[in-house]
């Protein structure tokens, strides 16, 4: 899994990994949020970095399946160019499992999918004010 837009030991998927001998989790991102409107010039060497990597990844024959977590945010954001996502799916092989997470997702990418899901939120705690919690949200 290559995380983009992470770069925090808080995530629940980083304090599980370690449970999961086979399963890797390279971070791409700063502990900061990113301005949607003027992403700081390191979000955007880091997304580089990130689609470097999981780039290797994907072309290495080592995997089976990656997954670029909240790509579909990084996208969103402008720190990553759609065609340099979309080149690496129609060229990605063909036993491997590409998974791309995160909100907003290009209508572009729903032609390229085998499977498109979403998650809403219908109530939230959060807009009464409630913080995230430990064990439940990280």
């Amino acid at each position: 899994m290559l995380q983009f837009m992470k770069g925090s030991e808080n995530y629940g998927e980083v304090k599980i990994s370690s449970l999961l001998p086979t399963f890797t989790i390279v971070q791409s991102g700063r502990h900061e949020f990113v301005s949607k409107e003027n992403p700081d010039p390191i979000d955007i060497e880091l997304a580089e970095q990130g689609l470097r990597l999981a780039r290797e990844a994907i072309f290495s024959g080592r995997y089976d399946m990656v997954i670029l977590d909240e790509i579909n945010v990084a996208l969103d954001f402008g720190l990553i160019d759609l065609e340099r996502i979309i080149e690496i799916i129609k060229n990605k092989p063909p036993e491997l499992d590409l998974i791309l997470t995160g909100r907003y997702a290009p209508l572009e990418l729903y032609e390229l999918a085998d499977l498109v899901s979403e998650i809403r939120d219908v109530k939230h705690h959060y807009y009464k004010g409630v913080k995230a919690r430990e064990g439940i949200e990280y």
